[in-house]
């Protein structure tokens, strides 16, 4: 089994940032694709950003297309997801997601860690 371990959560005003880390372990053989997901209450899990570990290829979703930056560490199994000029539509709950290869994670077909709340203040 994978674990996936966050952090960095935490509130931040609007227009500052804010990075996020999460950290993979246990039986990460094959496991070339790391990313985030959003989710607010009511509303389904969002995809944010997803890399390739080995080539560091990423995917941003149109929201935050310049604004945030994913990058990974292949050796450690670790990415991070740098969020700059954060709005109050960001607040959500970050869930890192980790799978074969970045579309996988990009179309969801991943796994989750447990979140990390990041409320975004007016």
């Amino acid at each position: 089994q994978v674990q996936l371990a966050e952090s960095g959560g935490g509130l931040v005003q609007a227009g500052g940032s804010l990075i996020l880390s999460c950290a993979a372990s246990g039986r990460t053989f094959g496991m070339n694709g790391m990313g985030w997901y959003r989710q607010t209450p009511g509303k389904e899990r969002e995809f944010v950003a997803s890399i390739s570990l080995s080539g560091g290829s990423t995917s941003y979703s149109d929201s935050v297309k310049g604004r945030f930056i994913i990058s990974g560490d292949n050796a450690k199994n670790t990415v991070y997801l740098q969020m700059n000029s954060l709005k109050p539509g960001d607040t959500a709950v970050y869930f890192c997601a980790a799978g074969s290869a970045r579309v996988s994670v990009k179309v969801g077909h991943a796994l989750w860690g447990q979140g990390t709340k990041v409320p975004v203040s007016s």
